[in-house]
């Protein structure tokens, strides 16, 4: 993340349809600027009889009296030298500076000033038109302003706030789907820079001709029934029928809006007694021609800057229309890459921009990031930061064993004292910054480039330890209320992490007071609260049995504070946004990129060593986690019970080496580093898996017992196929889910490591993402708006019931899994809950927990705890 800038500054994304400003205060802060109290204001202009313009809600108010008067997208005209509105024309820069007028009017309200500005424009546009959006700019009133690409504003939200990976020399597709137009464009990361390196998109496809699509589709049921309704709204003559066209229209886009979070929406028509119902099926048959143009446009982007979609570092959807569940899907299983969308996907652009402002800042990211959730708010107040809209990525969150690169995972599942002491720094040596720890579930997949140093966690016990234990399964129940915590009526920012018989909550008051609550679930009452006297707003819990470690984010200074189980604090110190922490039995271990050094320290905070990187590698850095894959998990697979004991080894991956190394960071055992530039690497174990991330894969293995040279275990058996995810499933199994896009096809196969061969494959279509359960393997998707779910046995029998089928599950215990009926989300919602047991599929409907945030759920065996109506409730469930 680049470091906050002295004094405010203000980014803004002038769109085609809506307008964005988000103002970064002093500290480092970011909110989106309230234009008449809303933080998205309609581009649209209207111009009175006397020759003044009215913008935003205001002119689409006064559009009613005379539409010849209003322009709803003045961007659209950026060409034309004016535009006649009514009997007047005006210059359609003096449009373009009413509205960076209201922008600036409301900015000098905010904070007294008019700050610096950047604003952002499409990457296609030339040096005519970024003239006359800086002239526009000037005529507002603004000093001079800097200019940035929209999409690179996107790549540079994409990076420093969600965190998610760019490497040095990868590319990011950014899919810009606002109201008016589609922005496609390929960006790079040059060395600390984004620049763009391909771009294409469609002038004529935007979110209003879906509304279009929508309203024709209307017409002709309106027709049939009202025919003189439908006239009305078709060729309004009157005043009241030009109102009633502009409040049909509206509903139009409330109820497509609506539909990207229900599957029925209603529709009033003016003049009628009766709504009409409007249903996501419906809505997806109207929009598939109009989406799938977009996806053939961004397949040719692609293709054009010479790239394969397998070959970027992800797809990030921006713009209002991006919200549609249809374009995320279309864009997954057409292009076989996993797009990243939010809630508010309005607002990145101009955040985004906002860095910049400031000198660049390499991304030297890891291949696997630990990130945490930036959670969305429980209720959002009118402060909410702009980054506050959490980041809901519709393909592979895994990070487990094998999987894609992690992406933000969607619960706000943290594995998790007053401020005292702070690290001692090693001798000489400045203390590295460290990030949020996301600890994957067994073998967290990264991805090595050439040369580059890899942190892999190694169990102690043998290959095969996941499946030497008992396997137990849950006795389900309908859930029953088991305890509950007022935290308070306006909180903000729940997440709550459970380990064992406690749950730890925290959450974000509406004095921006950050809070942390231990709960016993046993005795149900509160053990202990730590105020955190801090401003970050984004945290992460994530507990040990040796101590609790908490990452926040989004304020001043990011920071990582380490609690005992008493709640008091051990220590506190700021990270750096690239920078990794890692558990082990004694000790734990932070990477800094800046400093390109590992530090270790026990358990009570004091130093233990450091290790500098190779002199030939990269930054990037990922863990690779034995874990405890008997207990729980979150929607990603990642385990929730992490198994300390048996962490008492790790792996760097040197250059042209593989190093095997003690708690003490000593070198066990060292290997030849064989793997490609685009090679990617997972172990459970004493097993190191290598892996190909392209077409015609290959599978090896490392036996880390010995030395030697890596065995080959598989082959893809066509060039069409590429690897979803990885992971254990079975004695002596290694599972791959990979899938072949151009087919919709979707495979799971089990491979014995010890014949080297193929045992079975079952159909596992639709889901990206493999979640080890005993001797048994999920294959589901952790999000998105088309759930999928496979559960396979150790013999390839598909043993999970079709109510299952599409819902998203997670680990409860080895034996039996949790499934949700929908997308856990950031707000207080009924969520819907199955167990099922893993050895028949056999199902209970545990029942509904009503108004809480789902999101901020996590379980253990017997319960589970969310946030929810201004409490933490307890539910059990067995």
């Amino acid at each position: 993340m680049t470091q906050p800038q002295q004094g405010f500054a203000i980014g803004v994304d002038l769109g085609t349809s809506n307008t964005v400003a988000v103002i970064r205060h002093p500290d480092g802060r970011t909110r989106p600027l309230l234009v008449d109290g809303a933080p998205i204001m309609p581009s649209g202009v209207y111009v009175d009889e006397h020759g003044r313009i009215h913008v935003g809600r205001d002119a689409q108010r006064m559009a009613g009296l005379d539409p010849s008067r209003f322009e709803p997208n003045p961007k659209r005209r950026i060409d034309e030298p004016a535009v006649l509105l009514g009997d007047r024309e005006i210059n359609t820069v003096d449009l373009l500076a009413a509205i960076l007028a209201a922008v600036a009017r409301a900015s000098v309200e905010a904070v007294g000033f008019l700050p610096p500005a950047i604003l952002t424009y499409p990457a296609a546009w030339g040096s005519r038109r970024r003239d006359t959006l800086a002239e526009a700019a000037r005529r507002a009133g603004w000093p001079p302003v800097r200019l940035t690409p929209e999409p690179v504003a996107a790549a540079r939200y994409f990076a420093d706030v969600l965190r998610r990976p760019v490497a040095v020399g990868s590319s990011l597709a950014v899919f810009d789907f606002g109201g008016g137009t589609l922005d496609i464009a390929i960006v790079r990361n040059d060395n600390g820079r984004f620049s763009v390196i391909g771009s294409g998109g469609l002038e004529d496809l935007g979110g209003l001709d879906v509304d279009a699509a929508i309203v024709e589709h209307l017409g002709n049921v309106i027709a049939q029934t009202a025919p003189g309704a439908w006239a009305a709204l078709q060729h309004p003559t009157t005043t009241t029928q030009r109102r009633d066209r502009r409040l049909f229209w509206d509903d139009i886009r409330g109820a497509k809006e609506m539909l990207s979070r229900s599957t029925n929406a209603p529709i009033t028509v003016p003049g009628q007694d009766q709504a009409l119902h409007l249903t996501r099926e419906e809505l997806e048959r109207v929009t598939d021609p109009l989406i799938r143009r977009a996806v053939w446009e961004t397949g040719k982007v692609i293709h054009s800057a010479g790239l394969r979609p397998d070959q970027l570092a992800g797809l990030f959807l921006v713009g209002g229309s991006s919200r549609l569940p249809l374009a995320a899907r279309l864009l997954h299983a057409e292009l076989g890459i996993a797009p990243t969308v939010l809630e508010q996907p309005e607002l990145p652009v101009a955040e985004g921009a906002l860095a910049e402002l400031v000198p660049a800042v390499a991304y030297q990211t890891e291949s696997i990031p630990v990130s945490g959730m930036p959670m969305a708010p429980h209720s959002t107040p009118p402060s909410a930061p702009a980054s506050a809209p959490p980041a809901a990525p519709i393909s592979p969150v895994s990070g487990g064993f094998g999987g894609a690169p992690v992406s933000v995972p969607p619960m706000g599942y943290g594995q998790g004292g007053p401020p005292s002491a702070q690290f001692p720094a090693p001798p000489s040596q400045p203390i590295p910054v460290a990030a949020p720890p996301r600890m994957n579930r067994t073998g967290l997949l990264l991805g090595a480039v050439a040369a580059v140093v890899v942190l892999a966690l190694v169990g102690a016990a043998g290959y095969w330890f996941f499946f030497r234990d008992k396997v137990n399964a849950v006795d389900f129940k309908t859930v029953s209320a088991a305890g509950s915590l007022a935290l308070g009526d306006k909180i903000n920012y729940p997440v709550t992490a459970t380990l064992g018989s406690r749950t730890y909550a925290l959450y974000t008051t509406d004095k921006n007071q950050v809070h942390l609550v231990a709960y016993d679930l046993d005795d149900r009452k509160k053990i202990w609260q730590y105020d955190l006297g801090d401003d970050n707003y984004r945290w992460n819990v994530y507990p040990n049995p040796s101590g609790v470690m908490l990452i926040g984010s989004g304020g001043t200074v990011p920071v990582l504070v380490l609690v005992g189980e008493d709640g008091k604090q051990k220590a506190k110190q700021e990270y750096g946004t690239s920078d990794a922490v890692y558990f082990l039995a004694d000790v734990w271990i932070q990477h800094s990129v800046k400093t390109k050094k590992t530090n270790a320290y026990d358990w009570a905070g004091k130093y233990k060593w450091t290790l500098d990187d190779d002199k030939n590698s990269t930054d990037l850095l990922g863990p690779i986690v034995t874990g405890d894959q008997t207990g729980p998990s979150d929607l990603t697979g990642a385990p929730t019970n992490r198994d300390l004991k048996s962490r008492t080894q790790f792996i760097t991956i040197d250059g042209d080496k593989i190093n095997l190394r003690n708690q003490s960071s000593k070198i066990v055992r060292s290997w030849s580093n064989t793997a490609g530039s685009y090679a990617k690497f997972a172990m459970y174990g004493e097993r190191l898996f290598v892996y190909g991330s392209s077409t015609k894969y290959t599978v090896k293995a490392y036996d880390l017992s010995k030395d030697g040279e890596p065995e080959q275990l598989f082959t893809a058996p066509d060039d069409k196929r590429q690897i979803e995810d990885v992971a254990a499933c079975g004695t002596d199994r290694l599972c791959v889910l990979d899938s072949d896009s151009s087919a919709g096809s979707t495979i799971l196969r089990s491979i014995s490591v010890t014949d080297k061969k193929q045992v079975w494959q079952g159909d596992a279509k639709g889901t990206s993402a493999l979640i080890p359960v005993g001797k048994s393997i999920l294959a589901t998707t952790p999000t998105g708006s088309t759930p999928s779910s496979r559960l396979f046995g150790e013999d390839g029998s598909q043993v999970l019931k079709p109510e299952d089928q599409g819902a998203f599950g997670a680990r409860v215990t080895n034996g039996s899994l949790l499934f949700f009926a929908k997308a856990p989300g950031a707000y207080d919602e009924d969520v819907t809950l199955t167990g099922v047991t893993v050895s028949s599929g056999d199902r209970i409907a545990l029942g509904t927990l009503p108004k809480v945030a789902g999101q901020s759920c996590s379980w253990n065996a017997a319960k589970i705890a969310c946030v929810g109506d201004g409490k933490l409730q307890i539910w059990a469930f067995a």
